[in-house]
């Protein structure tokens, strides 16, 4: 696979904006398509929507780096856009984020997210979580920056301590990270507006909001977060949930009538699933290859 270093690079300037890049998740090739199709900047690649997408089962540190490397090259082949990783703890010490990050970054990731959680980690909107010594997620940090081939595959640090210990030693936290190598830092599951605030303007480095459909964090506007000084609006799960509400819906009318047609407020058409697969493209390849 040609490795494409530029989105890496876009994707920096565009965090460092700090005029909240809104970014969605996607669980597969398919939701990253129509996230492209549909005007978004870059990929959340969810471990969360992952997890439960293909396994069925809640964001508890099922996955492995072999679910995240096989669906990053699925999503890296499907569209153009920076791909962002959600690679949990980085599966284990400093030796396995090294290899994380080398296999990722060859599967076509331009940025790849660690957290400081204790391993196996949980989702970062649950109760009942254990974060790691700082200084055991330094030396994670520094194994990452070691690993990179480019200086434009971005490291992100993410911390799941306010919940834990509370804001002053998430900030404490990410700032440390950021000192040893971290692009961007990542305070998990801030609760109120003035944390929100305190994350943006006491942190010197690119900061994600990341707002969980029903979560701990305010769901506000976009413009407000990128007027805190957010770098990445995250909306990791969106798509995911969207679509459990639109398989509910359609498979209820199903079951109830014992019949689906191709109504547009229950089902995509006919004609926009192949166009979001890209079935014109292949057709075109088809007939440049016919003999």
């Amino acid at each position: 696979m040609k490795l494409d270093y530029e989105l890496g690079s876009l994707l920096r300037q565009k965090v460092e904006t700090r005029k909240g890049l809104l970014v969605a998740g996607a669980a597969n090739a398919l939701a990253a398509r129509i996230i492209y199709e549909l005007g978004f900047e870059a990929i959340y690649l969810s471990g969360a929507g992952l997890t439960n997408t293909f396994y069925g089962v809640p964001d508890l540190g099922f996955v492995g780096l072999s679910d995240l490397v096989g669906h990053t090259s699925a999503m890296r082949d499907a569209m153009p856009l920076p791909i962002i990783v959600d690679a949990d703890t980085g599966f284990g010490n400093a030796l396995n984020v090294r290899q994380t990050v080398r296999q990722l970054e060859r599967a076509g990731a331009n940025a790849i997210q660690i957290e400081d959680q204790v391993m196996p980690k949980k989702c970062g909107h649950f109760s009942d979580k254990s974060v790691i010594e700082p200084m055991e997620m330094v030396s994670k940090i520094q194994a990452a920056v070691d690993a990179r081939d480019s200086k434009d595959f971005l490291i992100i640090a993410r911390t799941d301590a306010r919940a834990i210990h509370g804001l002053d030693d998430a900030l404490a936290r990410a700032a440390l990270y950021a000192e040893h190598g971290a692009d961007i830092t990542f305070v998990e599951a801030p609760v109120n507006v003035s944390e929100l605030k305190r994350i943006a303007s006491e942190l010197t480095c690119p900061q994600i909001v990341n707002v969980v459909i029903g979560g701990k964090t305010p769901c506000l506007p976009q413009q407000e977060f990128a007027q805190m000084g957010f770098g990445i609006v995250l909306y990791a799960n969106a798509a995911l949930q969207g679509a459990m509400r639109g398989m509910t819906n359609a498979l209820s009318h199903l079951k109830t009538h014992g019949e689906l047609h191709e109504d547009l407020n229950l089902v995509a058409s006919f004609e926009e699933r192949q166009r979001f697969v890209q079935k014109p493209f292949f057709d075109n390849l088809s007939e440049k290859y016919k003999k």
